[in-house]
């Protein structure tokens, strides 16, 4: 499909390294920026930098980019929330099959999904979906095969943690798309077991930065990195990818859980074959202009031509499905949300309660100052951040929250 790029350029002058950014209309902090040029000026990223619209100053690397490198790999780029993604799946419900008050079923999928961070967030009793689902799935074995080559990971919660939410700015939410059909529509990742697996490689590629002649000037220790040939490196490999399809499996399980609340309360419905599930935290191989690269997308989404994908808005606002472009500028990528104009402490200084409930007085969700830092304010204008990459994906349908679960 031909496009037209309408990214900028934001290196600075003399940058060996180009960062294409596509940021027209949207901030972009300038500590950022400056992140971003840190990780440009890396000998071994490139050959540029993609910068999604939702981008923010992130740990590690700035959310909101997509960072290839040739021969190396950056742990703290693709962070502790290993494959943290989307999934969403259209149902033959109406607007019309859903009751007038929707507390009732938010309260049940509440009790059905253990949401949040801390004990409240796990399983007290693991389903037997569930335990079916660890077993079949071979994740016990492979872990365990991780975890015979690095004795000090500390992995606990694996079977309490799958199929739960968590807490942040992961959700789950009951949408209508323009037809008012119903969608289900989640965001979460790896859980505790991926922070662990990601904090210890975070930490391991720290330490090897005291045992290495760079012949390069290494702008923050968050971009330390491994190797291709070393032995962390193939290990890392390993315990990333595991940590991707465990983040995938975790959305699937709550996907089944949700549905089966709602097959409680509702009609009776059938799923439609529209379903997506992809992460935006990740690392992969793949080949762009005839060049194999570890491309890694921290807050970002796939967007292969025809490629489907999901860019969700923030409590309050629209979320889209979309289709991708295959952009190679971006190396086939768009971005995975509406990307935070508040830091969190921000958020909770400025956005008052009253606010935040006029924000959201059309969905059934939490109005407590426990989600004041995911309130709409918090977040960049989702319609600004479509408009800056309609060179990366068209929309194929917008969906509009009329419940919203929250951690």
């Amino acid at each position: 499909m031909e496009t037209q790029s309408q990214y900028k350029l934001l290196h600075a002058e003399g940058s060996a390294t180009p960062i294409k950014g596509w940021v027209r209309g949207v901030p972009l902090e300038e500590q950022a920026h400056r992140q971003l040029k840190n990780i440009a000026a890396l000998p071994f990223v490139g050959p540029w930098v993609a910068v999604m619209p939702d981008v923010h100053l992130g740990k590690g690397a700035t959310v909101g980019s997509v960072v290839p490198t040739r021969g190396a790999i950056i742990p703290a780029a693709v962070g502790v929330d290993i494959g943290c993604g989307m999934a969403a799946v259209r149902t033959t419900l109406r607007a019309k099959d859903l009751p007038d008050n929707l507390a009732q079923l938010r309260s049940s999928i509440e009790r059905g999904v253990p949401v949040g961070n801390g004990r409240g967030g796990d399983h007290h009793r693991m389903p037997a979906s569930i335990e079916t689902r660890l077993t079949e799935s071979g994740l016990y074995e492979r872990l365990e095969a991780i975890k015979a080559k690095h004795r000090h990971i500390r992995i606990d919660k694996l079977d309490k943690q799958l199929g739960t939410l968590g807490g942040g700015n992961h959700f789950i939410e009951i949408c209508l798309d323009e037809t008012d059909a119903v969608w289900v529509m989640l965001h979460s990742g790896s859980r505790g077991t991926g922070n662990l697996i990601g904090t210890y490689f975070i930490e391991r590629a720290r330490e090897q930065l005291a045992h290495r002649v760079l012949g390069f000037h290494l702008p923050d220790k968050d971009l330390a990195f491994f190797m291709e040939g070393e032995p962390l490196f193939d290990d890392y490999v390993e315990a990333v990818s595991w940590a991707q399809d465990y983040a995938r499996h975790n959305r699937e399980a709550m996907l089944e859980r949700v549905l089966g609340e709602m097959r409680h309360r509702l009609p009776k419905f059938q799923l439609e074959k529209m379903a997506v599930n992809c992460h935006h935290n990740y690392v992969q191989r793949e080949t762009h202009g005839g060049e194999s690269l570890l491309v890694t997308r921290k807050g970002a989404v796939s967007a292969r031509e025809g490629e489907l994908g999901i860019i969700p808005g923030s409590m309050g606002t629209r979320s889209y499905i979309v289709r991708g472009k295959g952009n190679p500028e971006s190396f086939h990528s768009c971005s995975h949300g509406a990307g935070r104009v508040m830091s969190r402490t921000a958020a909770r200084q400025n956005i008052t309660l009253s606010q935040h409930r006029q924000a959201t007085a059309h969905v059934e969700c939490r109005k407590d100052a426990g989600v004041i830092d995911e309130s709409p304010a918090a977040y960049k204008s989702i319609d600004a951040v479509m408009a800056a990459q309609t060179d990366l994906v068209e929309v194929v349908h917008t969906l509009r929250q009329v419940l919203c679960v929250k951690g």
